[in-house]
């Protein structure tokens, strides 16, 4: 990224972009270096206009919502993060087939809350599950035998050649994966429409405490971005990398979680570069005891060193 697109991005949105911020501040692994710029969106048509403008001129960019389910090198991102800020909810709870409208910033849990308190169901799952409305479009996310692609209508996507709605068939799901996350294609989630079901607000509600407590009960805290790897077809990941022993193994201050093994914590100061080299030695212990090549469920964003 040069100065003049630097220069042009400043003009459009009146000096608003941040330059070489670190990401550790706004991942929840609490890693991650440089990024040449950091802009903060707060409305889809802010949205637009920036997305188009680095389209036009050819400057990487990605869209960063909640900061989960991604691995930012140490060695940083050489473009422009966008901030989403857009977070707006709409609940459209009177019709006979109930409908949630977020924009692709707002919070999952929020969403997933708001709609128990309006005697909504079928979302609830999605208290759950740390990430922006985005991410989880973009990635499928999902927990508790439900997912984006169960519960989505469609979702309004922006890209080079132009802006369209899609259902979840045209968005091709698979297990935590779209056919935009699986081909690197350029794409802008703008916001999501969700199918709820009708109910009361108190069993609505009943059911997205249980869920999260279960989920609580089973997940460790502490700074993570979430589940490492996708639990192979027929298995779970967490259950081999136990199995394999690496619960609690770690490398340099990043390590597999003593409470969920798919779960990397950062002790204290863990680098990208320690979380990359366990994941890496993760798989490799894992094939060379089962046979088994686990995918990573995360994202990883800029060069690593192998």
């Amino acid at each position: 990224m040069n100065n003049a697109h630097l220069s042009g991005l400043n003009q459009l949105f009146n000096e608003r972009v941040q330059q070489n911020v670190r990401m550790s501040n706004y991942t929840t692994s609490c890693v991650g270096g440089l990024v040449d710029g950091l802009l903060p969106i707060n409305t889809l048509d802010e949205m637009r206009k920036a997305a188009h403008f680095l389209w036009e001129n050819n400057v990487p960019f990605r869209v960063l919502g909640s900061g989960s389910n991604i691995l930012v090198s140490d060695h940083g991102f050489h473009g422009i993060m966008l901030l989403n800020h857009c977070h707006n909810i709409k609940i459209f709870s009177s019709e006979e087939n109930p409908l949630v409208y977020a924009e692709s910033g707002a919070n999952l849990g929020n969403l997933s809350r708001q709609s128990a308190l309006r005697g909504l169901t079928g979302l609830e799952w999605a208290n759950s599950v740390p990430g922006s409305v985005g991410g989880a479009v973009y990635g499928n996310a999902g927990a508790f035998g439900s997912d984006i692609a169960t519960d989505l209508v469609t979702a309004l996507v922006l890209t080079p050649v132009g802006e369209q709605e899609m259902s979840a068939l045209d968005m091709g799901y698979q297990y935590r994966s779209s056919l935009f996350k699986r081909e690197r294609k350029p794409i802008v989630i703008l916001s999501a429409t969700l199918r709820a079901r009708h109910s009361t607000r108190e069993a609505a509600w009943k059911i997205l405490t249980e869920m999260s407590e279960k989920r609580q009960s089973a997940q460790p805290t502490g700074p993570s971005f979430g589940s490492t790897f996708k639990n192979p077809s027929g298995d779970y990941a967490g259950r081999l990398l136990e199995a394999a022993g690496l619960k609690g193994f770690g490398i340099g201050d990043a390590a597999f979680s003593k409470l969920h093994a798919n779960f990397i914590i950062n002790q204290g100061n863990a680098t990208a570069q320690d979380y990359y080299n366990l994941i890496r030695a993760a798989q490799a212990k894992v094939f060379e005891q089962f046979g088994i090549r686990l995918e990573t469920e995360i994202e990883l964003i800029g060069e690593f060193d192998d």
